[in-house]
């Protein structure tokens, strides 16, 4: 018994695809005042659909294939029915909060998709200890499903609030910070992570680093969320903790990418042209990304951050389509988990330079505070980049669903 891998995985773009296209839908409402559904729960809905419905599913469905070979044909249904029962939860999602926002309904199914990782972190946990133990993914994978549990806590402490009507607008900007911080820079960054290590065969003892920049990048995830809470009036000694962990997490990542660059770079040769410009940018905007947060330590830059929506804008998107979905897409394709045909290469050098394209103007819209020039019609602009990232994403969609080629 296998697990249909490209089945699931055509259901993750095709997932990303809906994502783009509420992306375009919100743009378009603010460009045009399209008049359907209320902003905020689009927003909603395109935020926990990405999460939950494109990002989740992905890494999830790849973690499972990964140790299919060791798990017995049980485990492996039992798997499947967490798949399907986070793409229900995810659908629920997508549907209920542009209908309702935060209704009854919506929170069921965002309460549901909780306690589905919950089931698959306790599975997942439990699994990894038939591998070999050797396996520089396997700590990875374990720390991931750690901060997606963990990550939870935030929304149970939102919920708390809003059921007490105690409601702090601190404690509940915090909260939200919390969840977001320990899915994408724990739960997103360390399952990709350990996809990673696990496709390059790392094994612990073949480098030192691997094993040290692994505990270094899980020590600092939990004091690394005070980078979200700089804004706050906090004790200065949990600055300091901010800043340490800020500088650990740079100077980790760099020894990290040139131990893996010069030690795997036959690898990177070897791989398709496209692929490997989409994965040079992805380690660029990783690069970028440590950088800005050890930035963030500065108060002065700090305050105009978390002051000015579009500096957060373009952080997230930064993260969650320049370095995670970009490296999502790169490892499907990669793997042939799908064949990468010329139309699908169209389409994911269209979706990319969309990616690229439109953070450069988020990042640019950013630095208004900075006294740099306006973009003229930025809106217009950022509507036409959501469109160009729908069409790549489509294309991409299409053909990969058209492909019939199994591994």
């Amino acid at each position: 018994m296998k697990l249909n891998l490209q089945l699931w995985l055509k259901f993750s773009l095709l997932n990303l695809c809906l994502v783009a296209l509420l992306g375009l839908i919100m743009r378009s409402k603010i460009s045009f005042g399209f008049i359907y559904f209320d902003f905020n729960y689009l927003l909603h809905s395109h935020s926990h659909f990405a999460f939950s419905g494109w990002i989740t599913h992905t890494i999830m469905t790849l973690m499972i294939f990964l140790i299919q070979d060791k798990i017995s044909n049980s485990r492996l249904k039992t798997y499947k029915a967490i798949i399907i029962a986070n793409l229900v939860c995810s659908y629920g999602m997508l549907i209920f909060f542009i209908l309702q926002g935060y209704g009854m309904i919506s929170i069921i199914f965002s309460t549901g998709s909780i306690f589905v990782s919950y089931a698959f972190g306790f599975y997942y946990w439990k699994d990894l200890k038939k591998l070999d133990s050797n396996l520089a993914a396997i700590n990875w994978f374990r720390a991931a499903v750690l901060f997606n549990i963990i990550s939870s806590m935030g929304t149970f402490y939102l919920a708390f609030m809003m059921a007490t009507k105690s409601i702090n607008e601190d404690l509940k900007l915090a909260s939200i910070y919390y969840f977001l911080h320990f899915q994408y820079n724990g739960w997103f960054f360390f399952g990709c992570m350990g996809l990673l290590f696990w496709y390059l065969n790392i094994k612990k003892t073949d480098n030192t680093i691997y094993d040290l920049a692994f505990k270094l990048f899980a020590i600092v995830c939990v004091p690394a969320y005070i980078l979200s809470l700089l804004w706050l009036h906090i004790p200065s000694w949990i600055n300091v903790l901010a800043i340490m962990a800020a500088v650990i997490q740079v100077l980790a990542w760099f020894k990290l990418l040139v131990v893996l660059t010069q030690t795997y770079k036959h690898i990177f040769k070897n791989t398709d042209f496209l692929l490997r410009s989409i994965l040079i940018f992805v380690c660029v905007a990783l690069s970028i990304k440590f950088i800005l947060q050890l930035g963030s330590t500065i108060p002065y830059f700090s305050q105009i951050a978390s002051s000015f929506r579009p500096i957060v804008i373009a952080y997230l998107h930064l993260v969650l389509l320049a370095v995670i979905s970009l490296f999502l897409l790169c490892y499907i394709y990669t793997n042939h988990f799908i064949m990468l045909t010329k139309k699908i290469k169209v389409g994911l050098l269209i979706f990319s330079l969309g990616v690229f394209l439109n953070e450069l103007v988020l990042a640019l819209q950013g630095l208004l505070p900075f006294n740099f020039p306006a973009v003229p019609n930025v809106n217009m602009i950022l509507f036409g980049l959501a469109m160009f990232l729908l069409i790549g994403i489509t294309i991409i969609t299409y053909f990969s669903i058209k492909n019939k080629y199994v591994k």
